[in-house]
């Protein structure tokens, strides 16, 4: 089955922030939290993915190793999750027809 979720991109607090949104919103919980080990691409225990459930929807969180000029993305996007390669081939395919929306 193929899977959707709002990601949210951070530099050093996305864990911090998904505390902070389960603190104050009702019915939410911190489900996983993956995090980068020493010689990987992020600073050591830093979040390479977490899981959150927010009031019963699925939010995907991460610290970004590379540097931006903000510390939150300004935009939002979905975390697509695949059963096969030939899926995600399928989709990234049609996403990518004519390059736009």
């Amino acid at each position: 089955m193929v899977t959707a979720a709002p990601f949210l991109m951070f530099e050093g607090k996305a864990e911090e922030a998904l505390n902070l949104y389960c603190a104050i919103v009702p019915a939410s919980r911190i489900l996983a939290i993956d995090r980068y080990g020493a010689a990987e691409a992020g600073p050591k225990g830093s979040v390479r993915l977490a899981r959150a459930e927010i009031a019963g929807l699925e939010v995907l969180a991460s610290d970004s190793h590379v540097h931006h000029a903000f510390t939150f993305t300004p935009s939002i996007s979905l975390f697509v999750t695949c059963t096969s390669e030939d899926e995600q081939s399928r989709i990234v395919q049609n996403l990518g027809e004519g390059g736009g929306c």
